[in-house]
């Protein structure tokens, strides 16, 4: 069981979520507009987030700034909009993954097993993986980068970890997306793009000329041994 945190304006698809939700086995918290969602954050942070964008008061994408500027909370968000600019902002803010408006349950319940799945467990053995001057505790969920300590939301620790698990190798960006995402990911390679423009940014000395998380043209991404 875990406890979510649903932001959502509108009566009807709040009450219908929350509902299936609990009846899944989770416990759900509801906010209808973005003042309210931060102040639950606040008060006590939820194990996932599903954030409407378009919200009254305070914006959607500014929940998702202010959140993931102190917590790596799971955020998936539910949109309306399914232009590729307005998902993109959402991923480059922090956001895990996103759903567009009308959405299947089945496939949001899928999205939300799989971030869930993935919640680090601090008190566990170590587990260190490191590669190109990375270093990884996987169980306490620490990155350093030549000794500097970096903050990854959930999605971009679990991508870094699958690099740097298979050092040297190409993985393809098929294979990343069955492996982090999960088989039965609905989306497109988009969402991988994000992802990676968003750990070079804190990893490479310079983003735009990459030494450690390299493009294999035409095949994935391979990370330098």
């Amino acid at each position: 069981m875990a406890e979510l945190l649903l932001v959502e304006d509108s009566d009807d698809l709040r009450e219908t979520l929350a509902f299936l939700l609990r009846r899944e086995g989770h416990q759900v918290r509801t906010a209808t507009d973005g003042a309210e969602a931060l102040r639950a954050v606040a008060e006590s942070e939820p194990d996932l987030i599903l954030l409407d964008l378009m919200l009254p008061q305070v914006l959607g994408t500014e929940v998702c700034r202010q959140v993931r500027s102190h917590s790596d909370v799971p955020i998936i968000v539910l949109t309306a909009k399914n232009s590729e600019a307005d998902i993109v902002i959402g991923l480059e803010l922090g956001a895990d993954d996103y759903v567009t408006k009308p959405f299947s349950t089945a496939e949001l319940l899928a999205r939300i097993r799989s971030a869930l799945r993935r919640r680090p467990r601090p008190d566990g053995p170590a587990d260190k993986l490191s590669a190109a001057g990375v270093v990884m505790d996987v169980e306490r969920h620490r990155v350093t980068v030549d000794g500097r300590e970096v903050q990854l939301p959930l999605r971009e620790f679990s991508l870094l970890e699958l690099l740097l698990r298979n050092a040297g190798l190409v993985l393809t960006r098929q294979q990343i997306i069955d492996r982090v995402w999960g088989s039965s990911y609905f989306g497109d390679t988009k969402t991988l793009d994000v992802h990676v423009r968003r750990i070079r940014a804190k990893i490479e000395s310079d983003p735009a000329r990459p030494r450690r998380l390299l493009t294999v043209r035409g095949l994935g991404y391979r990370m330098e041994e």
